[in-house]
């Protein structure tokens, strides 16, 4: 599906502000914001045109926002890893997993991966989910693998599940309008496999490679320490953005 950037317009008609319009939290979500006019006082022009919307933007814009009352979502970095100019060793696709696991397709009940999802996001994470846990099944968990969050599930996600057939961990790659996405890894911690998530994601993107994907995106939360499997996987960094609530118009 492709992009369709709205622009916002100035009072003399020209272009200030282009984003990519979605919802998030139950409020419309002007998502990879830019600033078209560099001379416009862009974080006024936010406040006053997008109250109450959620805007991700640059950190610069962000902080501006948040001085003026705006509220943190989250304050993270973009990685892409490109799987044509720097191709994965060909035994990736078939990484083992440890020893009574196994690997399977990403096509279990949302209720089935809930217990390691919310184990491994616990109240220390950067990326915690306060809601109750009817909230985390039915805002998180099930619209993502219904592909109605970021989009449909793409074959190279999987599953890691023990002798018990539980899930104990998993990688959900997306197609988010035309782009292939990790939009989410997990592990339960207390089940230990140390290092699980570093195998999955080895296994997933040697199997994205063999079936001709270009590149593979993902995002990270400031903060997260995953953030250095991913760069010694071969994640490089794009951009950085700062995601607030703009105040309400009073």
């Amino acid at each position: 599906m492709a992009e369709d950037w709205v622009v916002k317009r100035g009072a003399d008609g020209e272009p200030v502000l282009r984003y990519l319009l979605d919802e998030r939290e139950g409020r419309p979500w002007a998502d990879l914001l830019e600033v078209l006019d560099e001379s416009v006082d862009a974080a006024g022009f936010v406040r006053a045109e997008l109250p109450g919307w959620v805007v991700s933007g640059s950190p610069e814009l962000g902080q501006e926002l948040v001085a003026h009352g705006a509220r943190v979502l989250r304050h993270a970095h973009t990685f892409s890893r490109d799987l044509r100019a720097d191709p994965p060793p060909a035994d990736w696709a078939g990484t083992p997993l440890r020893e009574g696991l196994r690997a399977v397709p990403c096509d279990r009940a949302p209720e089935e991966l809930y217990e390691a999802w919310r184990a491994a996001f616990d109240p220390d994470h950067v990326d915690h989910y306060p809601g109750e846990d009817a909230q985390v099944l039915a805002e998180r968990i099930a619209p993502l693998l219904a592909g109605n969050a970021i989009g449909p599930v793409l074959p190279s996600s999987l599953l890691a599940v023990d002798a018990e057939d539980r899930v104990v961990a998993g990688l959900v790659i997306t197609d988010r309008d035309g782009r292939p996405w990790v939009a989410d890894v997990f592990r339960h911690p207390e089940r230990g496999y140390r290092g699980l998530g570093a195998d999955l994601l080895r296994r997933a993107i040697g199997d994205a490679a063999t079936r001709g994907l270009a590149d593979i995106t993902l995002v990270v939360t400031e903060g997260n320490p995953a953030r250095r499997v991913y760069e010694a996987l071969g994640f490089r960094h794009q951009e950085t953005s700062l995601t607030v609530v703009v105040p309400d118009a009073a």
